[in-house]
């Protein structure tokens, strides 16, 4: 048997080198696609969260929304009974009725009422997971043209025939401004605050 010359062992060294180069290189590889891999999956659970949250902040906002909508219905049925709960008369002199009450600094606790709780009629239970009752203000806008019986000049049929101007007539109108709770109160939770201008009777 031959033996193996300088020229073949040099030829069988250099095969060695090359294959431990290339396992060097395979690691290398497999470690930056395990790196790839946890930045991707890190990616999705950081997206996963964040819809999370805006999901949990959307029904949170959709609860305060129907609580503020509740107090604005408690609001009007009192209104109609009891139509001295209104804080001011708007079209007084001297009064200034800020477009959100709740931020007039003149604001006096007393005119800020609380929904009651229960079923009965100008009542609300705002549900476990709500931020606590809504809150409502009710402010006296005057005596404006009633809409349901002003016919005004013209409107009726004929009338201009008959040289008739029409009847017309006034009502008080109320501004209900509500919210779905006190921001003192409730935190970081969400707070709606809504408006709603109604007629007496």
């Amino acid at each position: 048997m031959n033996a193996p010359t300088l020229s073949s062992l040099r030829r069988i060294r250099s095969l060695h080198a090359g294959a431990r180069t290339q396992r060097g290189i395979a690691l290398v590889v497999a470690l930056i696609l395990l790196v790839l891999i946890t930045l991707v999956g890190l990616a999705a659970v950081h997206g996963t969260i964040l819809q999370q949250k805006m999901a949990s902040n959307q029904y949170d906002r959709e609860q305060a929304f129907q609580s503020a909508e509740a107090a604005i219905r408690a609001a009007a049925a009192q209104v109609a009974t009891t139509p001295g709960i209104s804080w001011h008369n708007c079209q007084a002199g001297g009064i200034t009725c800020l477009p959100n009450p709740f931020s007039d600094p003149t604001l006096p606790t007393s005119a800020i009422y609380t929904v009651t709780t229960g079923t009965a009629t100008g009542s609300y239970t705002a549900t476990a997971t709500a931020a606590g009752q809504p809150q409502y203000v009710v402010e006296n806008m005057g005596n404006w043209v009633n809409q349901q019986s002003n016919t005004g000049f013209g409107n009726t049929a004929n009338s201009r025939n008959y040289g008739v101007q029409g009847g017309s007539s006034t009502s008080v109108y109320y501004r209900i401004t509500a919210r779905s709770g006190d921001p003192a109160k409730v935190g970081d939770r969400a707070v709606v605050t809504l408006q709603a201008v109604i007629k007496q009777g």
